[in-house]
């Protein structure tokens, strides 16, 4: 299995009210020296074999990002699969 994540951002010249506003609360938490938050969004794709960029590309373009006002980007991540967890009172 393979694993490609496409992140998506709002494109530099449209304003980001959601990261103006995280932006705007951080000196009231204490966090100075901070100049610009933006927000965007993080899909994951998993593929049965091995991971197909130029069908992320087509999926990311035509459903995931508004290319007027979005850009994305496209990255292969390895997937570890992490042991099942036990539930409590269960012996492994």
């Amino acid at each position: 299995m393979a694993r490609v994540v496409v992140d998506v951002m709002l494109k530099p010249e449209i304003l980001d009210p959601q990261g103006q506003a995280v932006a705007n609360a951080l000196p009231r938490l204490g966090v100075d020296g901070v100049s610009s938050v933006r927000i965007g969004k993080r899909i994951e794709i998993e593929f049965d074999g091995s991971a197909d960029l130029d069908r992320a590309r087509e999926i990311a373009d035509k459903l995931l990002a508004n290319p007027v006002i979005e850009d994305f980007s496209l990255r292969v991540e390895e997937v570890v699969e992490e042991p099942a967890e036990v539930a409590e009172g269960e012996e492994q």
